[in-house]
Formats: C-alpha cells, structure tokens, sequence
C-alpha cells in the first residue's frame, strides 16, 4: 500500500495519473536495483512515499543518495517511492528480500495500486542467471525484453526498430520434448509472476532484463540501465552514455567499505 510522504505540512496525495512506473524485480546479482538507483540518483528524483507491505524483510539505513552531510542521515526503509512529473515518472525502489511465499500477495497489490493510481504502463527492471541460459539465449546480446499484449500494441514496432531481442521461451520438458514452450526467467524473483498477472488483468507491462552472474553486477546495472534509455531516452544519449550516470553515494559500501559515521 502506498503511503505518502507528508513534506512541509502538506498532505496532497501525489498523482500518477499518466505516469510510467519504473521498478525492479529482486533477481540475480541485484542488477535491477542498481539499476534504479542510477535513474534516481542522476535524475534527482525527489521521495514522495513508502510502498508499506509485510511482504518485504524489514529493514532501516541512511540516505542511500545523500549529497550533503545534512542530508545523510535521513532514514531510508525497504520500499520507497520517487517522482519526477517533468518526465511523467515514478519509481518503486525495493532494497530487501522478499519473504518467503509473499511473492504473490506483493504482487497482487502492486498491481492493485498501479490500477488505482492510473500509471500508464510499467517497466521492471530485472536479471537472469547466465548459467541457465540455453543455446538460443546465448546467441548475441544478453539484454531482452518482454510486453504484455496491451503494450505490444503501442510500442512493438519501436521495439523491432531499435533491433531488441524478446526473450525466447524454453521447453517445458527439456530433453523430452520440444513441442511446449514456456516463460523461464530463473533468478528473476517475482518477474514471471508480475509480467504474468499483468498480461491477465490487461496492465502495459515491460520487462527488460540482462542475463548475469553474481559477483560485481555493476556494469550490468549499466548496461541495463542504458538499455532502458535507448527506449525512454531519460537522459540524453551520447557516445559514452554510462559516464552521464551519477553514481549514489551508498555505492561506496557495496564491497565493504566500513559503517559511515553518521549511521551513529
């Protein structure tokens, strides 16, 4: 359930009537969110409320995009939501497991608020095990993509124009038969089940997603990210286009760099 931030005194509900939800999935190596945090730390995004669900593990720490000291030690938790009306964009960031059989009750209200809210369409950003790919899959780039039948109708062609590749469906009965063909997104958390009740309930959904390994996913998050700016174009592509993205400053503890003081 959604829960806005009161700011100021204020207690406007914000309006995401129109707007693009951008998310990701809890998948391998995290790239999604990485992902995510690239988008709202280069764009600025300003937190506009919670996503409060028992579904998530618990969880408290500083500002993860702190540019000052006296912004550091704001509390971020494990589900919070950011805005930027200029571009019609809100985004979901998730910094926690999911706890165990919660993944379709999360589901089920996520889509609940989408609906509620109005947003045009949703993408989720998301990974797969490199390891579980089969032959096709390890044919050219590792970054797919997947649309609901609703959005396929509105951006397929720009799709087929930017020369992306769908994520290919595998055999149910690998080694048995062939004939059957199914959505395997292993690693991928809740992608499957999202996308899946999402092309039931008539929601505009994308998938983008990179098949990775665990390890340091930061140029995975990269490459995802940059994926996803050849569609939206969120900020202006250039030959380099990675060097234009702001790294947070939480990504100083990624690999273990000690607790920053002002967490005491």
């Amino acid at each position: 359930m959604f829960v806005p931030c009161h700011r100021g005194g204020g207690c406007a509900r914000p309006d995401f009537k129109g707007f693009t939800l951008l998310m990701p999935a809890v998948s391998v190596g995290n790239v999604g969110q990485l992902a995510i945090d690239l988008v709202i730390s280069t764009l600025n995004m300003t937190k506009v409320g919670y996503f409060y669900t028992d579904c998530l593990v618990p969880m408290v720490g500083n500002n993860p995009y702190a540019t000052a000291e006296e912004n550091s030690t704001e509390l971020s938790i494990n589900a919070e939501v950011y805005s930027l009306p200029s571009k019609k964009l809100v985004v979901l960031q998730i910094r926690s497991p999911f706890i165990k059989n919660k993944y379709r009750p999360f589901c089920e209200t996520l889509l609940s608020w989408v609906e509620g809210s109005k947003c045009a369409r949703v993408v989720v950003l998301s990974s797969s095990h490199a390891y579980q790919c089969d032959d096709e899959q390890l044919l050219g780039t590792p970054l797919r993509y997947l649309l609901t039948p609703d959005l396929e109708k509105a951006v397929g062609g720009l799709m087929q124009e930017l020369n992306w590749k769908e994520m290919e469906k595998v055999a149910a009965y690998p080694g048995v038969s062939d004939t059957e063909k199914v959505l395997h997104v292993p690693g991928g958390g809740i992608t499957k089940l999202l996308f899946t009740e999402s092309c039931s309930k008539g929601i505009q959904m994308a998938v983008l997603l990179k098949f990775c390994s665990e390890g340091d996913n930061i140029p995975d998050a990269f490459a995802l990210v940059n994926y996803l700016n050849e569609w939206l174009q969120l900020i202006k592509s250039e030959v380099n286009t990675s060097s234009q993205w702001k790294i947070p400053s939480s990504w100083r503890l990624l690999f273990g760099s000690g607790l920053p003081p002002a967490l005491f």
